[in-house]
């Protein structure tokens, strides 16, 4: 079943395990998750309340609703 997922984070998790750093993907973009992948940087130009999605080649598009039920990650 497909879903929508609103993702508001545009940057990724940083954690340290056994002293090395590890990147947690947050945008939901990264085509190695859970880990960050630098995806992230094409949502640098997302305009503020919008709603946007990204197909497999990694283009933008706007989503004509807004979707006002939809849960934010």
């Amino acid at each position: 079943m497909a879903r929508i997922v609103k993702r508001t984070h545009t940057e990724p998790y940083m954690l340290v395990i056994n002293g090395e750093e590890k990147y947690l993907c947050r945008c939901g973009l990264s085509k190695n998750q859970p880990f960050c992948d630098g995806s992230h940087k094409l949502t640098t130009s997302e305009e503020g309340g919008k709603l946007y999605w990204y197909d497999d080649a990694g283009q933008r598009h706007e989503v004509a609703g807004d979707f006002p039920g939809i849960r934010t990650f």
